[in-house]
């Protein structure tokens, strides 16, 4: 699922965009995950390096989640959301990913070394994002 997708047709660019109510808590995780990219692709690559996955997982949150292990927290970094790391083995083993569709997932998986893939949760529920490393 592309980025749009999830945020409901906001303006990823930053633009103005007419909001019925407030904006959408899914537009301050595209800021903060230009802010933490650095650090969850250090974390991507060690997970990868020291063989514990091949395919990481980042849980972005702004509530308790246990699901992987919290990486930079909210609180301390006074941004909007919090970022757990995972990976796809504990997401079939919690039950969040069921065993048959693991093919699909890793199918529509994009390549570590340059998307993030994102768990995001909110109240109206929780998806699959893949979002892009900065280029240099």
């Amino acid at each position: 699922m592309e980025s749009e997708e999830l945020l409901g047709g906001a303006n990823l660019n930053g633009g103005e965009q007419k909001q019925e109510k407030k904006q959408s808590p899914l537009v301050s995780l595209e800021k903060d995950l230009a802010f933490y990219a650095e650090s969850i692709k250090e974390v991507s690559v060690e997970i990868m390096v020291e063989g514990i996955s091949t395919s990481p997982i980042f849980v972005a949150h702004q509530h308790e989640v246990k699901l992987g292990e919290m990486i930079l927290n909210r609180e301390e970094l006074n941004t909007n959301w919090t970022i757990q790391a995972s990976t796809l083995e504990e997401f079939i083993e919690k039950g969040v990913i069921k065993p048959e569709k693991k093919e699909h997932f890793l199918k529509n998986y994009k390549k570590p070394e340059e998307f993030m893939c994102v768990f995001v949760i909110v109240p109206e529920g929780a998806n699959f994002i893949f979002y892009p490393y900065p280029t240099k």
